[in-house]
């Protein structure tokens, strides 16, 4: 929590970088943790670790990392490619509700 505080300090600093840079310092700093528990878990209790995604979920998550490698492998981004990435936001949030 240490490093949220952080980083909404420096966001109402006017530093949006720093920002930005701390926020997810402590989103990663989290993963890091939990991730490696998980596994020795898993270990310890002989039980397989899943990631809990269906068959279309798979298949979104891939489209969704392809379009990104294609937004931002140029250096610049356009509004058609933020479209493309709310569209498939849209069609993840239809299949949450709507299964």
């Amino acid at each position: 929590m240490k490093g949220a505080g952080t980083a909404i300090r420096a966001a109402r600093a006017n530093r949006l970088q720093t920002s930005l840079n701390l926020a997810l310092r402590s989103a990663l700093a989290s993963i890091d943790v939990t991730i490696p528990a998980v596994a020795v878990l898993s270990v310890v209790l002989h039980q397989p670790i899943t990631l809990g995604l269906g068959e279309k979920d798979e298949i979104l998550l891939t489209l969704t990392l392809f379009i990104s490698i294609i937004a931002l492998g140029t250096g610049r981004t356009t509004v058609l490619q933020g479209i493309v990435h709310l569209a498939i936001f849209a069609v993840f949030l239809f299949f949450a509700v709507v299964p």
